[in-house]
């Protein structure tokens, strides 16, 4: 926080102001002024540089107190109070230093065990610690954009693209999104993100090979909100298109699809968006499921369509992306536009919430482990600088810089990367639109005396509302636009431009800080940086140099940007960090130099576009040397002026796009694995099913995550339907009660085939309902007789009609086997199984084709191409033995963990616990084995006694999702019976 260096010294300097003011080891602060007054001192440099506005009210208070002995009071209370909250923020620091050196730990034998593994001679190329895509020096990166964004390059690329009919879906699922004014600043879910998402799918949509781009949200039809966001499609109209005329088909373009999800009548924030988002998912199957069909009617001579990717934007979405992935297969990508471990870090440094009250508020650990998931998930990440990826990223368990370098350099040479993998990570900047900027070569004197045009005319109301603040508008204007944030800076930026005489005489002063009404109604964090610019302003007297208007709409940032620019003006941005800087490139677009901090993105937009200067933020000397440099120097100007205009197109969203599509076609593509049903296969009128697809009432596929330290994965429970201290009866009373209240609406009929795998599912498709049995645990007779419950209870009732059953359960086949077998039960009962935590899915059958096990079961081969992305196999097998002999020696108490082979299958690796007291939480499991670049899903089962692990994709409610989602018709409708810890995790 800014100004808190000053809080440890304040009592000392307090002591200390005597006699031993004018000595040489005193504060620069007293050396400077050659006095010392405490209270000065404490109003200018601790309540104004502490990021708290009741600081400052209590101060306000205690100096409008007369009575001397009330006001010293106060002050001495008030001064313990800072002393308490610095002593404070030292723990946190000390407990943040303990987490980095742990985390660094970590990562150390992380890469010494990956290297050990790695028994060639390591290359040049995997040696150095950098990363690979990141040159070093400017000129080689400035040399790669121009190579990559080429025109030559690009053409041949376009005409390359144009056979192609590409279907890309986006999703971002958070804020209120629509196509045309978008309400930015609304929310904070309504930001930069949504203004990217919408103009990215617009931007892809007019692209050479792209024929469709569905951008997914959710739907909302809440009071508060706009009618359009309760629409179900929102078509994108281009704002310049590059497709030719013949290329436009009938579903062409680019549309908003919003999902249904969550509750009806509510807009929510996204933070209460988690527990919906298996709905959101199911939703958007369907609607992919149904686009590709029609899609490879109008454009894939009969064959569906597949999008050739799935993006997710921000931690919701890429959530949601990573099991949309699996579920069809098909590759994903991922933008992360902020990272919850950034942020946590950033609120810890704070220390005004713990981690657990951060927790509460953000979901903030919710979000972290969705973000781990998408780096499993993801081919490539797409950042916007190099910072993003260096200091933000390389937080994850799930991405190791020095990692990814040594693979990608064995994956060049074709050689074998032990069953390791990470994400490609991929710099591309944000797009930009710039059909409507045009930069005028005319100055301010120009403009005013030459044209006719007024600043304070009513056709530029923005334009006369500063220019009201300054004694001289004519000068150069030095503007900047952020909010009125600590981190943004704003303040050093006041005190340079105030204490250098020579700027103040050259330029003016323009603060765009967001719009407000009353400083007390803003929040406590941006009128404290507020007031604290008003007083400098006051203290340097400034007025008549500074502009500071109130409000301003969306609409009038680029008026804004071009009378800076008609003035000869500069753009500053002094952010302490800036992940990217978005306003720098709208400046240059402009013909705006700019100024920038030298922390973050703005090091590769100057290495790009060469038009400015950057500064050390935390250095006012520098700032406003450089101010007084760009302003001063005319030549200098125009040359930053013209190197901006020149290279700006590089920030274009059609070079965007270009760029984009050229790394999706590296990914290597895949698509589902359904088969067609058999040829001879037929449905009939009265077991077909009689709602479409769109008339499921309840698919219940509980995509979710447990992110706690739980090692159940079920307690042999059937759900709150059946108890097993209720008698037959009554279990069947409730059930039947389920059954009818669940009951789907009936929808239009069709007739065409349902596709499910192969000719050994045909039976699931005469089914009108399935019932799907959710069970786990250790107590085999509690097990089947719950089983013997449902299935017997069901068969009762025979106005359900054609009604299927589907066993979902952590055991492998031979032991299900072996299991139905003991209770008397049959497996041609049942019209599926899922085994192994959903690592295989198995159909009965009266021969056996499974060669390993010799049983009446039929393998789902479809299935496996759907989970196996990324599985490490015999290595991953290998390092899970190695981490349980390292756990066993760490607790010294003898084997905690060891293999069970006889339940262990290709795609499910069993280990048997034997110690479930001392075993690793499954969020320790998960870190040890992402930090090695091992991509995997671990579950404890049977009561914590066994841990399963499987393909990072796989899980019983994906293996539901690939058994009954509809591929080509209709499906049927089920229901479901879990145990008390449900479906996924």
């Amino acid at each position: 926080m800014a100004g808190n260096d000053w809080l440890n010294s304040y009592l000392e300097a307090i002591i200390d102001s005597g006699p031993n003011v004018g000595d040489a080891q005193s504060s620069l602060l007293l050396r400077e002024r050659g006095y010392f007054s405490p209270t000065r001192y404490f109003v200018e440099e601790v309540i104004t540089g502490f990021d708290e506005s009741d600081l400052h009210r209590s101060w306000a208070r205690a100096s409008a107190t007369r009575s001397p002995q009330e006001r010293n009071t106060r002050l001495e209370n008030m001064c313990w109070r800072i002393w308490n909250l610095a002593r404070k923020n030292k723990q946190l620091e000390g407990e943040e230093a303990q987490r980095v050196a742990k985390r660094c730990s970590d990562r150390e034998r992380g890469r010494r065990e990956v290297t050990a593994d790695m028994s060639e001679d390591l290359s040049e190329g995997e040696k150095g610690d950098t990363l690979g895509d990141l040159p070093a020096t400017a000129e080689n990166v400035k040399g790669r954009m121009r190579r990559v964004s080429s025109t030559d390059v690009m053409e041949n690329w376009a005409a390359q693209q144009k056979e192609k009919k590409l279907y890309i879906v986006l999703i971002s699922l958070h804020g209120l999104i629509r196509g045309e004014n978008m309400e930015l600043g609304r929310d904070s879910d309504t930001g930069g993100q949504v203004k990217y998402v919408v103009e990215l799918a617009r931007a892809l949509g007019t692209m050479p090979g792209v024929y469709r781009v569905d951008l997914l949200t959710r739907q909302v039809s809440a009071p508060d909100v706009d009618g359009i966001y309760g629409e179900p499609t929102e078509m994108l109209h281009p704002v310049k298109s590059e497709n030719p005329a013949h290329e436009i088909g009938e579903s062409s373009g680019s549309y908003i699809i919003r999902i249904p999800f969550g509750p009806k009548d509510q807009y929510i924030s996204k933070e209460l968006l988690w527990p919906h988002i298996p709905e959101f998912v199911d939703g958007a199957l369907v609607h992919i499921i149904q686009t590709s069909k029609v899609l490879g009617e109008q454009i894939g001579y009969g064959q569906p369509v597949w999008p050739i990717a799935i993006h997710g934007h921000y931690a919701d979405a890429g959530d949601s992306a990573a099991l949309l992935s699996g579920a069809l297969n098909v590759p994903m990508l991922f933008t992360g536009h902020s990272l919850g471990r950034d942020k946590l870090e950033q609120l810890l440094k704070q220390g005004r919430q713990s981690n657990e009250e951060i927790n509460a508020t953000y979901k903030i650990m919710r979000r972290i482990e969705a973000e781990e998931l998408t780096l499993d998930a993801s081919e490539v990440v797409i950042t916007s600088t190099r910072q993003e990826i260096e200091q933000q990223w390389s937080l994850y368990n799930g991405f190791d810089p020095v990692i990814e370098r040594k693979l990608r350099a064995r994956f060049r040479r074709d050689v074998s990367c032990l069953g390791r993998s990470m994400p490609r990570m991929i710099i591309i900047p944000p797009g930009m639109e710039f059909h409507h900027i045009a930069p005028q070569d005319g100055d301010m004197d120009g403009e005013i005396e030459g044209s006719g045009v007024d600043p304070s005319s009513p056709d530029l109301p923005i334009w006369a509302e500063i220019m009201r603040f300054f004694t001289n508008p004519r000068k150069p204007m030095i503007l900047a636009l952020a909010r009125a944030d600590p981190k943004k800076n704003i303040t050093t930026l006041v005190k340079a431009f105030g204490e250098c005489r020579p700027l103040r005489e050259l330029a003016n002063l323009t603060l765009i800080m967001g719009n407000r009404d009353d400083i007390d109604e803003m929040s406590s964090t941006n009128a404290s940086v507020l007031v604290s610019i008003l007083k400098l302003i006051d203290k340097y007297d400034m007025y008549g140099q500074v502009a500071y208007p109130k409000h301003h709409k969306q609409l009038e940032v680029p008026e804004i940007y071009r009378l800076a620019a008609k003035t000869k003006g500069v753009f500053i941005n002094p952010a302490f960090i800036e992940p990217f800087g978005l306003t720098l490139i709208e400046a240059a677009a402009h013909g705006l130099p700019i100024v920038a901090t030298k922390n973050g993105g703005p090091v590769d937009i100057h290495r790009v576009l060469d038009n400015g200067l950057l500064v050390d933020p935390h250095d006012q000397q520098s700032v406003a040397n450089a101010l007084l440099k760009l302003v001063a120097d005319k030549q200098l100007w125009g040359r930053c002026r013209q190197n901006g205009l020149k290279n700006i197109h590089l920030f274009s969203w059609p070079e965007h796009c270009k760029t984009y599509l050229a790394r999706i076609a590296c990914c290597k593509q895949r698509h589902p694995e359904w088969q067609k049903p058999d040829d001879g296969y037929e449905s009939s009128g009265s077991d077909s099913p009689g709602g479409s697809v769109s008339d499921i009432q309840d698919i219940s596929l509980n995509l979710k995550l447990s992110l706690g330290d739980e090692k159940n994965e079920g307690s042999g429970a059937v759900d709150n339907y059946l108890d097993s201290g209720e008698n037959a009866i009554d279990g069947k009373g409730k059930l039947e009660n389920a059954v009818s209240m669940g009951t789907p609406k009936v929808g239009s009929t069709n007739k065409s085939e349902h596709q499910v795998g192969s000719s050994k599912s045909s039976a699931l498709r005469k089914r009108k309902y399935f019932f799907v049995i959710s069970v786990d645990g250790d107590g085999t007779s509690d097990f089947l007789e719950s089983i013997k419950k449902i299935v017997e209870t069901v068969r009762q009732d025979k106005s359900i009609g054609s009604m299927g059953f589907i066993l979902s359960t952590s055991l492998a086949i031979s032991e299900i086997h072996s299991l139905l077998v003991s209770g008397g039960l049959s497996h041609s009962d049942f019209d599926a199984f899922i085994c192994n935590s959903g690592a295989e899915l198995y159909y009965p059958s009266t021969t056996s084709e499974d060669g390993t096990h010799r049983l009446p079961f039929l393998l789902d081969s479809d299935y496996h191409p759907h989970i196996e992305y990324r599985w490490g196999g015999e290595h991953l097998r290998k390092t899970l033995l190695r981490w349980a002999a390292s756990t066993s020696d760490e607790k010294g108490e003898g084997p905690i963990v060891s293999e069970d082979k006889s339940g262990s299958t290709t795609h499910c690796y069993v280990l048997k616990v034997e110690k479930p007291e001392l075993i690793p939480s499954i969020k320790e499991v998960r870190k040890s084995m992402r930090i090695q670049a091992l991509r995997c899903h671990v579950i404890y089962c049977q009561n914590g006694n066994k841990l399963n692990v499987i393909p990072v994709l796989a899980s019983r409610s994906q293996a539901l999702s690939h058994l009954l989602l509809p591929k080509t018709g209709p499906s049927p409708d089920f229901y479901k019976m879990n145990d008390v810890s449900s479906l996924r995790s």
